[in-house]
């Protein structure tokens, strides 16, 4: 898989490539955000790590153009600014993921994996786990082979946990990719949490929708030993 790095800082850029390569990728790095467009529009990747600041064009603009030009390859966002508006404001733009520097390789690299993951399953349409269906082209879901009626943001919630399978997402990170704004952080997801947990495990021996307590919720498979 070929990935596009997009960082005008030289010693970070060699860091990220360094690792990728050594994770089995094809990298290729861009330090100008121009350059970085272009390159973007006449070349086939798989992910393009995207800085936000960059000389001639920032981050921002480059992710909005890609998706006006319907360019659809995941774009992780790499910013020191770590608002909520700012993080609202990058995945609005197009990005569909945002961390914040400083990060770690073993951080980043993970985020990549979720986001080539998450690729695959929006190309077959489905996500699977357990005997949990959701299938991201219908907006439908099903467990152990019934369908479960859902309001649009619950679903919007579920898949967002099932694209993360196994990562958990913090209320911050469900209300930028469900609510979009800054005021229901906690009781509204909490609620809306707790509204879809009634309908995806009640009834079942076996629990996906998990609270990881200080950090947010998680959708798995628990393993039995």
């Amino acid at each position: 898989m070929k990935i596009l790095i997009v960082e005008d800082d030289a010693e970070i850029a060699m860091a990220v490539r360094e690792g990728l390569d050594d994770a089995g990728y094809t990298t290729h790095v861009v330090r100008d955000g121009e350059r970085a467009l272009k390159v973007a529009e006449t070349t086939a990747y798989s992910l393009i790590v995207l800085d936000l600041m960059l000389p001639s064009m920032d981050g921002m603009e480059i992710c909005r153009r890609l998706r006006r030009a319907r360019h659809n390859l995941p774009i992780l966002m790499v910013t020191a600014r770590d608002t909520i508006p700012e993080r609202i404001a990058g995945l609005e733009a197009g990005a569909d993921d945002y961390l914040v520097k400083p990060f770690s390789f073993d951080e980043l690299l993970a985020r990549i994996r979720a986001l080539l993951r998450r690729e695959n399953v929006v190309k077959s349409g489905r996500i699977e786990i357990a005997d949990l269906a959701v299938d991201t082209h219908a907006r439908t879901a099903s467990r152990a082979g019934r369908e479960i009626p859902l309001t649009g943001r619950e679903y919007t919630l579920l898949e967002a946990l099932a694209g993360h399978q196994g990562q958990v997402l913090s209320r911050e990170a469900i209300q930028e990719r469900v609510w979009s704004d800054d005021i229901s952080v906690s009781n509204t997801v909490d609620v809306c949490i707790k509204n879809l947990r009634k309908k995806i495990d009640d009834g079942f021996e076996d629990k996906l929708i998990h609270t990881v307590y200080g950090l947010g919720y998680v959708l798995r498979e628990e393993l039995t030993t």
